[in-house]
């Protein structure tokens, strides 16, 4: 491991250290618990974000496919509003419904050539407006018990969620790993005109980075339901920021072609211990966003430093 990728994970540590040192509270089992119970939503996310980032592209689509996809749930598993009672099969139709929209993500960056932020804002929008044509104006509160328990009940001390989100880091490090998929993501986001011309068709890699990044999005709407009991709208407001977040202060470039799953899931953790942290020795929450947000102009300047003057061009 390389000093730059050593980073991150020292920064945990010394962050953990520090608000362990400030608040006898903060180092509790039962308020390390709440940290990997508060990241779990974000950590899924990530994953979907993550393999974006690894290409050099941008996605802002998360808010209005996590919206999508927490109305769609609410609505077909059991609820105040209808009849319906899928319980899995509704689950599965909601994450499909947000990979259909990654997918349409990905489709309209290869075939209109627009900027992946111009396209996926485009798409969060659409996602949105479907989610507000189901909302209806009555919220559709969730009556499920298997839905509602991942919220709920735990295992080992951690919610379901909690699990369900190592699960999702741990099948996104694997197609990063040893799926062509991911290994093509990274070459896109390295060199994508070389990896042209050894032959490969880019275009499909694509479109299929951005529908699993979908899929990620989808079950990550789904669990804020189960966390909410209830169907919202803006059920993903903020997600595509805070992801973009951990990925980048994880160590995943923003211009592609470095980082990854586990990079990211060391963000994830970091973000939420210094929120968390912050909380606990009486920071305001009024002044969290500020301080994510400077962290992640310092990761970003630190991380584009060595290529910047290689290449001495800012893009």
């Amino acid at each position: 491991m390389s000093l730059r990728d050593a980073g991150p994970p020292i920064a945990l540590v010394v962050i953990f250290a520090v608000f362990a040192a400030l608040s006898p509270g903060f180092r509790t089992i039962a308020n390390v618990q709440n940290i990997f119970d508060a990241a779990a939503v974000l950590a899924v996310v990530t994953c979907g974000i993550t393999f974006v980032l690894m290409m050099g592209s941008i996605d802002l689509s998360t808010p209005g496919i996590m919206g999508a996809s927490a109305i769609t749930v609410a609505l077909l598993v059991a609820n105040n509003r209808n009849d319906n009672d899928l319980g899995l099969v509704g689950i599965g139709i909601a994450v499909l419904l947000a990979a259909a929209l990654g997918c349409l993500s990905g489709l309209a960056l290869v075939v209109l050539k627009v900027p992946s932020f111009m396209t996926t804002l485009g798409v969060s929008a659409v996602g949105l407006g479907v989610a507000t044509l189901m909302f209806g104006g009555v919220q559709p509160n969730v009556t499920d018990a298997m839905l509602e328990s991942w919220a709920v009940d735990r295992f080992l001390g951690l919610a379901y969620l909690t699990w369900i989100a190592f699960a999702c880091v741990l099948v996104g490090w694997l197609v990063q790993r040893y799926s062509r998929l991911g290994r093509y993501a990274y070459a896109i986001g390295g060199a994508e005109e070389v990896l042209a011309l050894s032959g490969v068709k880019v275009k499909p890699y694509k479109v299929a980075v951005f529908t699993m990044a979908g899929a990620f999005y989808g079950l990550g709407g789904v669990m804020v339901t189960s966390q909410l009991s209830a169907g919202l709208v803006q059920a993903g407001r903020g997600y595509d920021f805070a992801a973009i977040t951990a990925a980048v202060v994880g160590g995943t470039l923003l211009i592609g072609g470095r980082g990854g799953i586990l990079h990211s899931a060391v963000g994830v953790l970091l973000v939420t211990v210094l929120s968390n942290g912050l909380v606990q020795v009486g920071v305001s929450p009024y002044w969290q966003g500020g301080v994510q947000g400077l962290i992640v102009v310092v990761a970003v300047a630190a991380a584009v430093i060595p290529q910047r003057r290689r290449n001495q061009v800012t893009k």
